[in-house]
């Protein structure tokens, strides 16, 4: 992947705010995947979802950094500089639990 963004330096290890989309488990709603926020935890979907919570949660925080929160994927994206980067790590990023990407279980339309 690409040189780390200009934010690499203000990443933090901050607990993830809950196993799914804060959003759409506040409202019914469903996404494809889950993306957690560097700077504060905030779980939101992906822009493939139908709210695109993670991005919209970085215009209003002005939080730039998102890490996925799929299991097995340990990449970050910059909204600000527009790239993708892989820190190095001890230890595996955190994820969601099983079943839950699409998710959540049972509100995910057929087909998705």
């Amino acid at each position: 992947m690409a040189i780390p963004c200009t934010h690499a330096d203000d990443l933090r290890e901050v607990a993830p705010s809950g196993p799914g989309c804060v959003e759409c488990l506040a409202s019914g709603g469903w996404w494809v995947h889950l993306r957690r926020c560097t700077a504060c935890g905030h779980v939101g979907c992906c822009d493939s979802s139908p709210h695109r919570h993670a991005s919209g949660h970085a215009r209003s925080t002005g939080h730039p950094v998102i890490q996925s929160y799929e299991p097995g994927e340990d990449w970050l994206w910059c909204y600000v500089d527009e790239v993708a980067f892989d820190i190095p790590s001890t230890s595996p990023s955190p994820s969601h639990p099983p079943g839950w990407s699409p998710g959540p279980p049972g509100k995910v339309p057929p087909g998705i």
